[in-house]
């Protein structure tokens, strides 16, 4: 069991080398076979047009990685239950089984030229459904982990078997949250590896050692990614990495108790997913008006005149300084 935090950040630079390395061959098989994004066509501009056709589907770049290096180090610990490595295999099935859920929702997308809009949201939903149902059943009835810390309390808040219906409320928003979150070079990746981190430290407080590794293990494949989908861009995560990275924070928070804080670790993809559902909820009700340019909010401060990297990096300092505050109320 690795308890060290040097020993657990350099599972983060492992994991970058591997993604980096095969992430050029990756690339080229993607353009290869013509996997290219369709960007929406509200944005359609000269700057945008350059990026029609980057190929998508990118987080297949940082889940291979992930899983390879989580199954080798835990490989003896999941046959041992009494090493307690099973615990991870929650948030890494998780990760698996959205992944797969994004690549369909990806290639129906890439199949609808024009549109591009993938599947159908009832489709999608109920199977978002079914897999947080597994997962959250698994985090409460077989892992028994803590239900809920709330800051400056250092005792558990029991929920009972309301646990799991809120458990599935917060993967699902998770992953929705980051798939919204998903739409400028890098500001995805960005966003996802600061709130790991925040939760990786958090774990090493707490003694959660192997969800320590995970996190961190995630952290270095994120920032392998970033090295090819920083502006400009050479390919784009896509649903695949999207729904995966946010269902599995929504896990990795749960299994730390501490996931109270994640609307704030979490801030920018809270406030996206909000940006949508005001949005979708005032033009409804006005019969067409709008509260935002455009939703998600980083599509409405670039029609405002924000540079795509203004956006990126603002949003990015917004997520780090409250990833701290995240952190600090979990360890008071």
């Amino acid at each position: 069991m690795i308890r060290e935090p040097s020993a657990v950040l350099a599972l983060a630079v492992i994991s970058f080398l591997l993604t980096v390395i095969w992430g050029a061959p990756l690339i080229r098989l993607l353009r290869a076979i013509k996997v290219g994004d369709n960007i929406r066509l509200e944005l359609r501009d000269k700057s945008k047009d350059l990026k029609f056709g980057t190929p998508t589907m990118g987080g297949v770049m940082f889940i291979l990685p992930i899983v390879l290096i989580t199954g080798l180090l835990n490989a003896v610990n999941l046959l041992n239950p009494e090493l307690g490595g099973r615990s991870v295999l929650v948030p890494l099935l998780t990760m698996i089984f959205f992944a797969a859920l994004g690549f369909m929702d990806d290639r129906s997308k890439l199949r609808d030229k024009e549109g591009g809009e993938g599947m159908k949201s009832r489709y999608k939903f109920l199977l978002q459904m079914l897999i947080t149902g597994g997962t959250a059943i698994a985090l409460y009835v077989i892992l028994d982990v803590p239900n809920l810390f709330l800051p400056g309390l250092d005792f558990e808040i029991g929920l009972g078997w309301f646990y799991i219906p809120i458990a599935m409320f917060i993967i699902i928003g998770s992953a929705n949250a980051v798939n919204f979150t998903d739409g400028m070079d890098g500001l995805g990746g960005l966003i996802s590896a600061t709130a790991f981190a925040a939760y990786g430290g958090i774990s090493l407080v707490q003694g959660q050692s192997f969800l320590a590794q995970f996190c961190f293990t995630i952290v270095g494949a994120l920032f392998g990614f970033l090295w090819y989908n920083v502006h400009p861009a050479q390919l784009i995560m896509g649903d695949t990495g999207s729904m995966a990275l946010g269902s599995t924070l929504g896990v990795v928070a749960l299994m730390t108790g501490q996931w109270a804080i994640l609307p704030i670790i979490a801030i920018i993809p809270v406030s996206e997913i909000l940006s949508v559902i005001i949005q979708v909820l005032y033009f409804k009700a006005t019969g067409g008006k709008r509260v935002f340019k455009m939703s998600p909010i980083h599509y409405h401060f670039e029609l405002s005149g924000w540079s795509e990297t203004q956006v990126v990096q603002r949003f990015w300092l917004i997520s780090l300084l409250f990833a701290i505050i995240g952190v600090a109320l979990a360890v008071i």
